[in-house]
């Protein structure tokens, strides 16, 4: 927690102290849970605000652990990516519509099944009213908002390896986004009952993507004449290369002033400092691609670009 970036540690602290919470209000007959966690929009105990609070309850100490150390994992690396703007309007927009999604498959659930015709519901031996029913269809924890960010991840650095713990083996970020997203599409479809919001998570990471495909379209657009950085561009390779033979022309044309400046040491330390860092974004857009960089080194690429 020490080199924790800040809103991603005060998440975490925010989401154990709610649980905490959750314990003392259980020994004096409150459950937080009940309050604060996300109900059918249907049942009389719904309110626009869980939408929000929701995703900082926890149903146990697995699940709280489980969703806190994804968050430490690879939270820490979205907020330094993006910054903390960017970052907690993500996490909560993306727990947003994690709700969102869960509350529209409760809808389908609640016609489908034709709840919507009974006043009475059984359940077991017992019998309730249906508003007592549906208060029960409660949904609780972070995990939409922790699988956007694990999808986020995913999408800016695609080739980098994440080790498995079962089998203990390294797995690009990119596959391993994939398999949770077939995990979590097959569990939904066929665990039903299973008192996990499956759909929610996949809710979270749908949101994600499309929060991150708008991100790049409107940072890719370009103020010389380009709609956007992929129509400058047809692969990363290709641009390297061109970046390359750029840096190499801007050489080539500055030859007579380096003998000019030939016993200028600061010039030519400058020059060479100036070469190594386009060589390491170069380099660093073939390792994990363009949208890797951050604005001040997109700007100075750039810049390189236009001398």
């Amino acid at each position: 927690m020490l080199h924790t970036p800040p809103i991603t540690k005060n998440l975490i602290i925010i989401n154990v102290l709610m649980f905490f919470a959750l314990q003392v209000g259980e020994r004096w007959g409150v459950d937080l849970n009940e309050i604060l966690g996300l109900h059918f929009f249907k049942a009389p105990n719904f309110h626009f605000y869980q939408f929000i609070t929701y995703m900082f309850m926890h149903a146990n100490f697995t699940h709280i652990f489980f969703n806190m150390f994804a968050l430490w994992m690879f939270g820490r690396v979205m907020e330094k990516e993006w910054g903390p703007r960017r970052y907690v309007f993500f996490y909560l927009a993306c727990g947003i519509g994690a709700g969102l999604m869960q509350e529209f498959t409760q809808t389908a659930t609640y016609y489908i099944e034709g709840l919507n015709n009974y006043q009475i519901i059984s359940d077991g031996l017992n019998q309730m009213s249906m508003g007592t029913y549906l208060s029960q269809w409660t949904t609780i924890g972070a995990s939409g908002a922790c699988y956007a960010i694990l999808l986020g991840f995913g999408m800016t650095f695609p080739n980098e390896r994440i080790l498995l713990l079962i089998p203990p083996i390294p797995l690009k970020a990119k596959y391993f986004v994939a398999g949770y997203i077939v995990i979590e599409l097959l569990s939904a479809f066929g665990s039903q009952g299973d008192s996990v919001a499956h759909f929610a998570h996949l809710g979270g990471m749908f949101f994600g993507w499309i929060i991150i495909r708008y991100w790049r379209h409107h940072d890719g657009k370009q103020k010389n004449g380009f709609t956007s950085w992929e129509e400058y561009k047809p692969q990363h390779e290709s641009f390297v290369e061109r970046m390359r033979r750029k840096w190499n022309e801007i050489f080539g044309k500055e030859k007579d002033n380096f003998e000019d400046h030939q016993d200028d040491d600061g010039f030519n330390a400058r020059r060479q400092s100036e070469q190594k860092e386009v060589d390491r974004l170069l380099e660093k857009i073939k390792r994990s691609g363009y949208d890797s960089l951050t604005e001040e080194e997109k700007r100075k690429l750039f810049d390189a670009g236009k001398k």
